[in-house]
């Protein structure tokens, strides 16, 4: 079936079952491979990408679900024209907060949903944000810091 999305502020037409995953179309339709497949099942949080303002589980979204709702991936983040990395992105670099980096996608893009909620989060929020999002490597400290440190920049 024909769907329409915005992703990244473009409009992209793709022809899916509305009930595939949005990760699917994502990366296997789409070739946008920054949304990482963890476990499947909306609990990990490496398939985390916005939807219309709130960080969603790509895995468990349908893609008929969002079909005309604003989608933003880790690849819509930068600035396409100076390639200069969202304030979140360049804290991250800034803390070396990645180690392995295969949950890092999803991190950042619940961190940027975050911020955009709570501009100046406390440690609460920053705590509420990012729960569900796990990392195995355990950078977790660092990733507080970040998202501190990206607060302090402005608009997030």
């Amino acid at each position: 079936m024909p769907l329409q999305l915005n992703i990244n502020r473009k409009t992209v037409g793709i022809d899916a079952d509305p009930d595939m995953p949005l990760l699917w179309v994502l990366r296997d339709m789409l070739g946008m491979t920054g949304t990482k497949f963890g476990c499947g099942a909306g609990l990990c949080g490496a398939c985390t990408v916005i939807v219309g303002g709130e960080a969603v589980r790509s895995c468990s979204t349908t893609v008929g679900s969002v079909a005309g709702k604003p989608i933003r991936t880790i690849e819509g983040l930068a600035d396409a024209r100076t390639s200069k990395l969202h304030p979140v992105q360049q804290a991250w670099k800034d803390c070396n907060v990645a180690q392995c980096g295969y949950c890092q996608s999803g991190q950042i893009m619940s961190a940027v949903a975050l911020l955009e909620k709570h501009p100046k989060p406390s440690a609460a929020q920053i705590a509420e944000g990012m729960e569900g999002n796990l990392c195995r490597c355990g950078t977790y400290p660092r990733m507080r810091q970040a998202i501190q440190m990206a607060a302090g920049k402005g608009k997030a």
